[in-house]
């Protein structure tokens, strides 16, 4: 399933129009982890607690190749440990995903648009533009420039789209959903997909 093109023009007042992007850093925690500690690329990494799945706590995130394999966030460490007993667990270390989430949010800003940061990882943009495609991509870039770390991007005509877009394109993709081809996409699906 793809998301509507965008005819690629020359921008002109006429042809600009109001867009919602939604950014939504992929496997944040985990992400700025990895990138701490390149050995752990292509490992599962459990991130929680003090790191320790012998105590009690729960996942606060996972990497993507834990969440192949059953654990994602609110899972008891315990659990998780039995699941995948080779798996790299880490404790939260909340300043350097404070670091990472002000560098990234900074960017955003920089970009000349309006930002509403909605969490550590995920922020809404506004943004007028004849193609927002395109400025996805940028966003793409410029986040991963001055961070390493990569996003998703959703593009709407509101906000519910866009967050909703989001996820039909992780990791790293870009995905517009609209009352265009709202109803092609989300006809068929349940409440439990909105939001």
């Amino acid at each position: 399933m793809t998301g509507t093109t965008t005819t690629e023009h020359a921008s002109t007042d006429a042809t600009r129009r109001r867009w919602v992007l939604h950014v939504d850093l992929d496997q944040f925690i985990a992400a700025v982890e990895v990138l701490r500690n390149p050995d752990l690329v292509g490992k599962a990494v459990v991130v929680g607690g003090r790191g320790d799945p012998t105590e009690r706590g729960v996942v606060s995130t996972a990497s993507y190749e834990a969440r192949a394999k059953g654990v994602g966030s609110g899972l008891p460490l315990r659990i998780a440990a039995k699941k995948i007993p080779d798996a790299v667990f880490l404790p939260v270390d909340k300043p350097a995903y404070d670091e990472a989430s002000a560098t990234v949010m900074d960017t955003l800003r920089s970009l000349g648009v309006v930002v509403e940061v909605i969490g550590w990882d995920e922020a809404f943009l506004g943004v007028e533009t004849d193609d927002p495609r395109t400025f996805a991509r940028t966003v793409h870039d410029a986040v991963f420039d001055a961070t390493g770390l990569h996003c998703s991007v959703g593009i709407g005509d509101n906000k519910l789209r866009a967050k909703i877009a989001t996820d039909f394109d992780k990791p790293q993709g870009i995905y517009q959903l609209t009352q265009d081809n709202w109803y092609e996409v989300m006809g068929e699906r349940g409440t439990d997909e909105l939001w």
